[in-house]
């Protein structure tokens, strides 16, 4: 990757970190879908202006069906199922279980970059990292399995997202591409927010995660990751799961007092280690050498 994308890499890291101690601050007195429609409402507000003043919002009209799919795939449903997943898992285990993102997209990509016994051995130790992580940790708790449940079909959303983002929504400007999914999401879920909002008072500090969740985890996020992505393809852009889970952990244990357990760590490395082995591109066999023009070409 080159600087720029480097530079890319570590923003989006760091905004995906965040967004997980946000979540249980912001659930703890508003609803799961208020938290969703609001930080997609938010970041709308500030990107739509930004699209229309760089004149590409007209870009989407030939992408309407694109930028819809985006919505419902990228955004509303991973940011339903996060939000009402975490009612019931540590916002550490949320961020080491999205960490299996990789993994998902190589197998999604096996057409592409074909599988070899180097990155099979790696999707089955990523597999058996969730395993760990989700047996140790949430082991007979059943709203805890539901939980886990919501987060891995999340991070299945996040792996489709990405692989449509670069072989479909590519050539469209990413300003105008995070404006009209968030403003798809915020028409999407407008109405049943409406029915969810808040009868007691709602703290300070559940309204200023929402907001940052909104303008900085939502907007600037999305942002940086679609670009993320122009940059360096989805394979090596889904690697940024290897660093948004250390700063999800590092938050849940310094702010909220979560727990960090040994099996936590040893499967969060099962999974590092799957996802760098499954995302190894795969090697070409050498041409054969022979002295024709097809060869020589």
């Amino acid at each position: 990757m080159n600087r720029r994308a480097w530079i890319l890499f570590a923003l989006v890291a760091v905004l995906w970190g965040i967004p997980y101690l946000l979540i249980k601050i912001a659930i703890d007195d508003l609803s799961p879908m208020v938290v969703v429609a609001g930080r997609v409402a938010i970041a709308a507000a500030m990107l739509v202006p930004v699209a229309a003043v760089q004149g590409t919002l007209s870009a989407l009209r030939r992408h309407l069906g694109a930028v819809v799919f985006l919505g419902v795939v990228h955004i509303v449903g991973p940011f339903l199922l996060i939000t009402y997943g975490e009612q019931h898992i540590s916002s550490s285990l949320t961020g080491l279980l999205i960490a299996i993102e990789p993994v998902l997209i190589a197998l999604l990509m096996v057409r592409a970059e074909p599988l070899t016994p180097v990155r099979i051995a790696g999707l089955a130790l990523g597999l058996v990292g969730v395993g760990v992580l989700v047996g140790l940790d949430v082991s007979g708790d059943r709203w805890g399995l539901l939980g886990a449940g919501m987060i891995l079909l999340a991070t299945l959303l996040y792996a489709v997202a990405t692989v449509f983002v670069q072989r479909r929504a590519s050539d469209i400007p990413p300003t105008a591409l995070v404006a009209g999914t968030t403003t798809v999401s915020t028409v999407l879920l407008a109405p049943f927010a409406a029915f969810a909002l808040p009868a007691a008072p709602v703290s300070g500090g559940a309204w200023a995660s929402l907001v940052a969740l909104g303008l900085l985890c939502t907007a600037a996020a999305l942002l940086a990751f679609y670009r993320l992505i122009g940059e360096a393809g989805p394979s090596r852009a889904g690697l940024v799961t290897y660093a948004n889970p250390v700063v999800a952990v590092l938050l849940g244990v310094a702010i909220l007092d979560e727990p960090l357990r040994v099996s936590t760590v040893f499967g969060f490395l099962l999974i590092v280690a799957g996802c760098w082995l499954s995302t190894r591109p795969s090697t070409p066999a050498p041409a054969p050498a022979v002295d024709t023009p097809a060869a020589a070409h």
